[in-house]
């Protein structure tokens, strides 16, 4: 039987002892810390820290949290164990545009991503052809004024159907509802070009071209209830020059929001994410 592993994330008031009480810990149940990461946040001061270890094949989760008992008692610990060898399911969101979800559902199949989509979810028709052809459930939930509270609830129905623990929207479209924002908070995550506010509206590439910018970029960021302002989780940018084309700089920007997307959420589900306040904390390997 192969060893257990786990995922701890945790945060506290920066307090001297931390490491060392949960090192101590790890040590007394037989485990063996393969990564550890933290992080002093002088801004908000909370401490941050996030430990990947393995143990004994009998050790469950529920003891590795009775064990940290102390510790939290004495730090005022918040935290959260997580089974590492757990795939997290998770629901794709997508209007037209599908590349974004295409190159997510690539990084899946061949494992650079750990994750069971459980359905994607669109206010139109046309992926459904992708997700029959990847065997898997799609749901489609068109929106109007008039459906949209009604298509929402179907949606986070369907989340506690499928014990959901994130939502990517992989160029989804619609406005959620602040309702919807503020139930996803933390679990939902988004891809927009980050031309944003400068180019709003359609066409955002073909605006750029006609400004003459010199380079484009896609941010990935938690949903909120403000528009595209959520905490961001990770950013990238491409170089254009005159020589290119406002098709070109479309396919450029087309290629790093899939990137990004798809390393946003692969620092999300190897629990490398930290909310702090309106700003993130990453750990990255």
């Amino acid at each position: 039987m192969s060893d257990s592993s786990f995922i701890l994330t945790l945060t506290s008031a920066p307090l001297p002892g931390i490491i060392a009480a949960v090192g101590t810990t790890i040590a007394e149940l037989d485990g063996n810390i393969i990564e550890t990461n933290q992080h002093w946040d002088r801004g908000t001061d909370r401490f941050f820290l996030r430990v990947a270890f393995v143990g004994p094949a009998r050790l469950t989760g529920q003891a590795v949290e009775q064990a940290l008992g102390p510790a939290v008692a004495r730090f005022g610990l918040e935290f959260r164990i997580a089974d590492a060898s757990h795939r997290p399911c998770i629901v794709a969101m997508v209007s037209k545009f599908d590349h974004a979800l295409l190159h997510l559902l690539y990084q899946i199949r061949v494992g650079w991503l750990q994750a069971e989509v459980a359905a994607i979810v669109s206010n139109h028709e046309g992926a459904r052809t992708i997700a029959e052809a990847a065997g898997i459930r799609f749901v489609h939930l068109p929106i109007t004024p008039a459906t949209k509270p009604a298509q929402e609830a179907a949606l986070l129905a369907l989340l506690d159907e499928t014990g959901a623990e994130a939502v990517i929207l992989a160029r989804y479209m619609q406005v959620l509802s602040d309702d919807l924002s503020r139930r996803l908070s933390g679990r939902a995550i988004n891809i927009h070009h980050s031309f944003l506010p400068a180019f709003k509206g359609a066409k955002p590439y073909h605006q750029a071209y006609e400004r003459g910018v010199k380079q484009i970029g896609a941010t990935a960021h938690y949903v909120t209830g403000d528009l595209d302002e959520g905490p961001i989780i990770e950013q990238d940018v491409a170089r254009v020059s005159h020589a290119d084309t406002a098709e070109d700089l479309v396919a450029i920007g087309r290629d790093v929001e899939s990137r990004v997307l798809a390393r946003a959420v692969k620092l999300h589900l190897e629990r490398r994410v930290m909310l702090s306040g309106s700003r993130t904390v990453i750990f990255g390997k």
